[in-house]
């Protein structure tokens, strides 16, 4: 799996004995309404499948639920500016921590797409598969294949989120967009009846904590990571911005669609998080 190593991550914080206290609380409250949720999900979709087939009217707002429930028990304070697009199309995001699955997921029903190796992640990829996520591998010989569920997907109008970035940071930055992943809006006439809707993510780490606190990236290990953010006596916040959704047609190629909304994210992200991310840019060669 490829991931940015940019920065070298922070070294891990000991958990005091409150510390493990305060996570074991929030662990077992996270766990309960995660999991018993998911327990009623797995029985709704009984009933939803056969009658509805690929489309989902019902258990979005489950998993819906399941995540603002986690800011409330994490204690992480969320604010979202703009409103999501009501057209057919996709999201694209900056992509900083595991806490983004939960973060886009409380503010609108939305479907992931995540690379093939999450769905075999203990726990995490059973919810994933469960929630439907649509599993991507980085293999060439299944694109056409890849393509088609792309397709099938956003046809049965789901709202599918896309990180272009294709690995998470640090928070502080955005990584330049792959534009292969957008090749998916420009087949079979999909362009002209899709939008693309840029969403900046925005983490505020705790007060006294460094600014990446919330981020995970390069060979950080979930775990610690994980127990870290539930130990956190003081906690940050989150903000979501929706910009404005854009006809894909709007843009003659893959490339100028990555190129639009890298950029629109983020400025966004540096406007936000001020002189930490200010003249922080990723540069590298092109994506094909």
């Amino acid at each position: 799996m490829t991931t940015w190593r940019g920065e070298a991550a922070p070294e891990a914080a000991g958990i005091g004995p409150a510390g493990w206290v305060v996570a074991g609380l929030r662990g077992a409250a996270l766990g309960s309404v995660t999991y018993g949720t998911l327990a009623i999900l797995l029985a709704l979709r009984l009933v939803e499948a056969p009658v509805f087939r690929d489309r989902r009217p019902l258990t979005p707002f489950l998993t819906q639920f399941v995540c603002r429930s986690a800011f409330v028990i994490l204690g992480i304070r969320y604010r979202v500016q703009g409103r999501p697009m009501r057209e057919k199309g996709a999201i694209v995001a900056n992509h900083a921590s595991w806490l983004d699955i939960f973060t886009l997921n409380a503010c609108q029903r939305v479907y992931f797409v995540s690379k093939d190796e999450v769905a075999r992640w203990p726990g995490i990829g059973w919810l994933a598969r469960a929630t439907g996520t649509v599993f991507i591998a980085r293999d060439p010989r299944q694109a056409k294949r890849q393509q088609e569920v792309f397709e099938g997907r956003l046809r049965a109008g789901h709202r599918l989120v896309f990180f272009p970035e294709g690995t998470s940071s640090d928070g502080l930055r955005v990584l330049p967009f792959k534009p292969t992943l957008f090749q998916a809006f420009y087949t079979h006439g999909l362009d002209h009846a899709m939008h693309i809707q840029p969403v900046s993510v925005v983490y505020h780490a705790p007060a006294g904590e460094e600014a990446r606190f919330y981020g995970w990236w390069g060979d950080m290990d979930f775990g610690p990571h994980f127990l870290k953010a539930l130990a956190a006596f003081r906690q940050g916040r989150v903000e979501v911005i929706f910009h404005d959704p854009v006809a894909v047609d709007a843009f003659p190629s893959r490339k100028e669609l990555a190129r639009h909304c890298e950029e629109t994210i983020r400025a966004a992200l540096e406007a936000r998080l001020g002189r930490r991310a200010a003249g922080i840019r990723e540069s590298g060669p092109e994506a094909p």
